[in-house]
């Protein structure tokens, strides 16, 4: 038989050796709480469903939210805070740059991923000046893809080399003006120089001065040209 200083002794022992039960469930918690949390906003649910599928398959990131449009987007953002947020840039309602900019407006520290098929320049632009930390195309490596969440959530910026290169083209470039988007608009819906005079109450030779000037700007020769690369640059939306 065991004197009571031995059972007391053990029973000390015991109080303080946790259970590995315990311990396992303590790792759990410190495992769990420890992930990059995720919200993911696109308008096509299949895309939606493949990056909850992919990204919920990595041990150290969880999926804590999913948006179909950009308000939606912002509503889940204030309601987890996640560490991370991957913004499709064309959504209904709301597009991804006037939600990245009232999820910024909330806190400048958000990070925030645009995950998007356009690769124009001023698309690239309008995202990076609105806040985004990374900017990558639909078709990116899955690796890829989780590299950057990680990066980004660890302070850095993500921006692969040749969106990069337009980045730094559409800086360094001329830029259209205000009025001259409001022109480029009109001219993308046909509308001839009498037409878009009358509709931003300008006279028809100011029409034509802005016309010449965009077709400098952009190295065109015609208005087709002038609104085709437009469009593939993200300068007007169809």
């Amino acid at each position: 038989m065991k004197s009571k200083k031995e059972t007391a002794a053990s029973s000390r022992k015991s109080a303080k050796k946790p259970s590995s039960a315990a311990t396992k469930v303590a790792k759990g918690r410190d495992t769990k709480k420890s992930r990059i949390t995720v919200v993911i906003a696109d308008d096509h649910s299949v895309v939606r469903e493949g990056l909850v599928s992919l990204i919920t398959r990595k041990a150290d990131m969880t999926v804590v939210g999913e948006a179909s449009n950009g308000r939606e987007a912002v509503d889940l953002w204030k309601k987890h805070h996640p560490d991370i947020t991957l913004l499709d840039l064309r959504m209904p309602e709301l597009d991804g740059v006037g939600a990245l900019k009232e999820i910024r407006g909330n806190d400048d520290k958000a990070r925030i991923i645009v995950l998007t098929t356009f690769d124009g320049d001023e698309d690239i632009f309008r995202a990076i000046q609105a806040g985004a930390k990374g900017y990558l195309l639909k078709d990116v490596p899955r690796d890829a893809l989780m590299d950057c969440i990680r990066r980004v959530h660890a302070g850095e910026t993500c921006v692969p080399v040749h969106l990069a290169m337009k980045l730094a083209e559409r800086v360094s470039g001329e830029t259209l003006s205000e009025r001259e988007i409001d022109v480029l608009k009109l001219m993308a819906l046909g509308k001839s120089n009498k037409e878009i005079g009358s509709a931003l109450f300008i006279s028809e030779g100011t029409v034509k001065s802005h016309v010449k000037s965009i077709f400098a700007k952009l190295n065109v020769i015609s208005r087709t040209e002038a609104v085709a690369n437009a469009t593939r640059r993200g300068l007007i939306q169809l």
